[in-house]
């Protein structure tokens, strides 16, 4: 399953397009409960950050009639990294879409996985220069501290649906250099959940197996906090600003993360998470597969997440799950 001979031309998780409706709403719970700053604005889309995101943005929120995956964009370690997984792409059969100047960063490179999901890739890009009022006391930091909400830190992962979970794993590490750090196959083998990192970081994208045999839903967006005491703060923060709790704060098996979930005005899923700053440091680490069994057997402590968490990917289907 894992290449002989492990590749990293791709960096990290650059930044994820959400598209949903109510703009006014979504940039109102983006900035006043999870504390990003806007960057600018063009058009349909709003650029934002978290305070540790040393990018110019790493969510555009652009205005749809419905909500899901604009798309999701990784940048590369070098202009040549770029180029190896381009040609790896296109010798692969996939056909590539350039636009040769995006916001925050240069020419981008948009494909779509086996899915449809639509990917793109970047390597030039423009780091954040905080104005002066935003400048922080310490050098090594993007920006000074909002004090606006939770104050997400950075954008961490992103999680899809997909008809055929092993096939869009495959198509990431064969073409992206991507490594599977878990996975969840059933005992008649299917695949129905798969973990991938570009980077250090336990991962940077995951997919789940779409039930409905709709093609191209996304399931959630994941901002990383500070602390599991931040989570707790986080539920505090929604309380207050009348947000519904999806699934309150309790531990995955599967990465180890401490999260909470809610929904988002647009109708999308957002996590807040605590990883415990958990990293793969090992070259050759081997893929953990979980069984339908374990799996069964909820989360961390025990606990289920709710109904609604399985059946209300974005965009819902039509008449369901509003």
């Amino acid at each position: 399953m894992d290449a002989a001979e492990p590749f990293m031309d791709v960096a990290h998780l650059g930044h994820v397009e959400w598209l949903a409706p109510k703009p006014k709403e979504r940039l109102a719970f983006f900035r006043g409960v999870l504390g990003m700053s806007v960057s600018s604005q063009k058009g349909d889309s709003v650029f934002l950050r978290g305070r540790n995101d040393y990018e110019r943005f790493s969510l555009q929120l652009t205005a749809a009639k419905t909500s899901g995956l604009g798309h999701a964009a990784f940048r590369t370690r070098s202009p040549l990294a770029l180029a190896r997984r381009l040609e790896a792409l296109r010798a692969d059969g996939v056909e590539i879409a350039v636009t040769e100047e995006s916001f925050g960063h240069g020419a981008s490179h948009r494909f779509r996985d086996p899915d449809g999901h639509v990917v793109e890739l970047y390597d030039d890009t423009e780091w954040y220069e905080a104005p002066p009022e935003r400048r922080p006391a310490l050098r090594n930091q993007a920006e000074r501290y909002p004090t606006r909400g939770v104050n997400v830190r950075r954008l961490d992962h992103y999680k899809c649906l997909a008809v055929d979970v092993a096939a869009c794993r495959e198509f990431f590490q064969r073409n992206l250099g991507l490594r599977c750090t878990e996975r969840f196959v059933f005992d008649n083998g299917i695949e129905m959940g798969m973990w991938l990192t570009a980077s250090n970081k336990s991962y940077d994208m995951a997919y789940g197996r779409e039930a409905n045999g709709v093609h191209g839903r996304l399931h959630h967006n994941t901002f990383a906090l500070d602390s599991r005491e931040a989570i707790f703060q986080v539920a505090d923060t929604l309380l207050e600003a009348g947000i519904a709790i999806e699934n309150r704060p309790h531990k995955h098996p599967i990465q180890l993360s401490f999260f909470l979930y809610a929904m988002e005005p647009g109708g999308n899923r957002v996590e807040f998470a605590y990883s415990g700053a958990r990293l793969v440091l090992v070259p050759d680490w081997k893929t953990i597969t979980w069984s339908k069994a374990e799996r069964n057997k909820g989360q961390a402590w025990g606990l289920q997440l709710s109904e609604r968490f399985r059946i209300h990917p974005s965009p819902p289907l039509p008449g369901k799950n509003k």
